[in-house]
Parts: C-alpha cells; sequence; structure tokens
C-alpha cells in the first residue's frame, strides 16, 4: 500500500484562558494522497486551525500536539523549526483567506513571488524572472511581465488571488492547503479561481485540502470531505455521497443551503442539541 503524503492522527490544538485551557482541534484525524480534501465547517469549527497546526503556524502561548503528524514519514513535531522553515512553501504550501493581508504592499508582485523561489532554490536572475513569468501565465494573468511590476493595491481581488496562488505553486509544492481561497471574491470570479486551483493540483499530481464553509463547493471540488464542528469531525465521507450524509449537523447545515427553486418560506436553523455528547 502506497504511503500517504500526509498522516494526521489525534491532532489537538490548545489554547490557555483565565478559565483554564481549551481546546479548539480536538483529535482529528486523516490521511492524504495523492487526491482533494476538503474540510468544511461554520466559522470557529477549528478548520484553519487544523491547517495552520500541519504547518506549524501555531504560536506560543497555542500548543499543537498529535499521536501522529508525518509529511512522507518525517514527523512534523520533532523537525527543527529551521527544517520546518525549509518545508514549508517548498513542499507544503498555504493560500491564506485575502490576498490584501498576505501580500507585502510595498513589494512589487513579481519579486514577492521571486522570493517564495529564492528561499528554495538557487537560481540565476534571468532564470527566476523566467520561472515567475511562467506562473503568472499558469495562473492565467494576462501580460505577466507587466503585472510582475505592479504593487499589491494595483491589482483586484481576484488578480491578488490568482498572485497568491502563482507564490504558493511555484516552489512545485506537493500538499497545497488553501484556506477559503475564494473568501474575498465575487461570486463570478470564484469558479475561475477554484477551477485553476483545481487543474494545477491535477497536472502536477500534488494534494490539496481545500477549507471552506461551503458544502456544496467543497463537494464539486473535492474527493473525500470531512464536516467539523466545535473542533471534532463529526462525519466523513466521499464528496459524491454528501446528499447521503447522516449526521444531524452535516444534515442542518446540507438543509439551511438556498436552492435556485426555494420554496420554504423561512430557511431551517441548525438545531445543535441533536448532536450533544455525538
Amino acid at each position: 500500500m502506497t504511503e500517504p503524503l500526509l498522516s494526521v492522527r489525534d491532532l489537538r490544538v490548545t489554547f490557555p484562558t483565565p478559565q483554564g485551557p481549551v481546546e479548539v482541534v480536538k483529535g482529528v484525524s486523516f490521511d492524504l494522497g495523492q487526491e482533494r480534501l476538503g474540510i468544511v465547517g461554520e466559522s470557529g469549527s477549528g478548520k484553519s486551525m487544523t491547517g495552520r497546526a500541519i504547518l506549524r503556524l501555531i504560536r506560543p502561548p497555542g500548543k499543537v500536539t498529535a499521536e501522529k503528524l508525518a509529511f512522507q514519514g518525517r514527523d512534523l513535531l520533532s523537525l527543527p523549526e529551521r527544517e520546518m522553515r525549509a518545508l514549508r512553501g517548498a513542499r507544503i504550501s498555504m493560500v491564506m483567506q485575502d490576498p490584501r493581508y498576505s501580500l507585502n504592499p510595498v513589494m512589487t508582485i513579481g519579486r514577492q513571488i521571486a522570493e517564495a523561489l529564492r528561499v528554495h532554490e538557487n537560481l540565476s536572475r534571468s532564470a527566476t524572472r523566467a520561472r515567475v513569468r511562467d506562473m503568472l501565465e499558469a495562473v492565467q494573468i494576462n501580460d505577466p511581465d507587466r503585472v510582475a511590476n505592479m504593487y499589491p493595491h494595483e491589482v483586484s481581488g481576484g488578480m491578488g488571488q490568482r498572485v497568491m496562488i502563482a507564490m504558493m505553486l511555484i516552489p512545485e509544492p506537493q500538499i497545497l492547503i488553501a484556506d477559503e481561497p475564494t473568501s474575498a471574491l465575487d461570486v463570478s470570479v470564484q469558479a475561475q479561481v477554484l477551477d485553476l486551483i483545481d487543474t494545477l493540483v491535477k497536472d502536477k499530481g500534488m494534494g490539496l485540502i481545500l477549507i471552506s464553509h461551503d458544502l456544496q463547493l467543497v463537494a464539486r471540488y473535492c474527493d473525500q470531505i470531512l464536516v467539523m464542528n466545535a473542533g471534532r469531525v463529526v462525519e466523513r465521507c466521499a464528496a459524491g455521497e454528501l446528499d447521503k450524509a447522516t449526521h444531524p449537523y452535516t444534515r442542518g447545515l446540507l438543509a439551511s443551503v438556498p436552492r435556485m427553486n426555494e420554496d420554504r418560506d423561512t430557511l431551517p436553523t441548525l438545531d445543535r442539541t441533536a448532536w450533544e455528547g455525538t
């Protein structure tokens, strides 16, 4: 049996509070191969914390523990920080929610993408420029030379998100974690960005973790789905079998989504008492 790219067992993230420690991720477990895994849930369910914990981006006083957190057999929790920095971006990349807060406002777009490449590869200036140009073209940006000389505030939200994708993919990682990659985009642009991520992931044979609050969106672009609530995985299923989900929380999320031919007077709300203790 082929070893998965990423193995997670009993992942937990804890923060101290005046009332005592609070777990925001409570025993998450999964394996990821060259496939697309969706993690869905409401805001505060722990899905983004799960993605950040994998890359060890939870800073003190937050604490990350796991029975196993391994990338291609390497224990991520025991790696020295220097080795972990070399792994981030080069082997596992993460696209954050909003490019306005992830891009450096005083650096040109081309320089920022080139920096992501130079950190992990020793290339000449001309080779770096060529790779940056090719990557901008790969994320379907017209006139890449002009865009490379622009600053983040000069591009639209959709283009900024494409730039972030280019920056994360230029080192050719084996896993991409996309945390709400379309949350800052208009509906008309969301499908374009997700189709782009999907195409690049398939072409490069990568593993994808797509974090979102949108069940239908994740079902369209992923192979497997984990549904999280209050830090726990309450259901896991194949994306094509989402309509057969049985957990009350998942059923409640599905029922609360408006339909194109909506005929209900009131949208259902989640009855959280239905799964307490499950």
